[in-house]
């Protein structure tokens, strides 16, 4: 007999004899209370887990069609962005300053140096923003590089009570932004 096995004969003996002394009727409830211990474990550790998994499953698979949806159209314009012919810097730069123009107006101010162009922006709101850069990105072919932006509040409401709006929408003029961003323009 190996060591192990006379230390677990050693250490069921007690238990075997308190088994033996219990009356038939004791042995059944034990047993009982024994199985329903060992199909609550099983519950919590095996099946439990597994029928939360097959719930959820429907809600994550739902979600990872919209995540894969969006890669897809993230991939249709990368390529599209690729398939385009160069611009070269000039033509970069009279695009960029035309987008400023158009969609920031007065809110932004541009400054070029070398291939970077630094945005200046007070208050401009964020839909306008978003769409600028996405028409910097197509036409401009310039790309973020850094941006530094501070949310910064709602116009004041007048005297009268209305809410002094620029040339922006009514819409538009809860988020405003200010600050500096920093474009790179394609190489001459």
């Amino acid at each position: 007999m190996s060591r192990f096995t006379s230390s677990w004969a050693a250490a069921v003996a007690p238990a075997r004899a308190r088994w033996a002394a219990l009356a038939p009727r004791e042995q059944a409830l034990v047993s009982g209370a024994a199985a329903v211990v060992a199909l609550a474990l099983l519950w919590w550790v095996a099946v439990a887990p597994a029928l939360q998994t097959l719930k959820n499953a429907e809600t994550q698979r739902r979600t990872l069609d919209v995540q894969w949806q969006t890669m897809q159209g993230l991939q249709v314009q990368a390529k599209a962005l690729q398939s385009q012919p160069g611009i070269n810097q000039s033509d970069a730069l009279r695009a960029l300053e035309s987008s400023v123009k158009q969609g920031l107006g007065a809110t932004a101010q541009l400054n070029v140096v070398g291939d970077r162009a630094t945005v200046t922006l007070r208050g401009t709101s964020a839909s306008a923003l978003a769409q600028w850069l996405a028409q910097a990105r197509l036409n401009a072919r310039a790309l973020p590089s850094e941006a530094r932006l501070t949310r910064t509040a709602a116009p004041a409401p007048a005297p009268g009570g209305a809410v002094a709006v620029s040339a922006l929408a009514a819409d538009d003029a809860v988020p405003l932004w200010s600050g500096s961003l920093v474009l790179s323009l394609p190489p001459q």
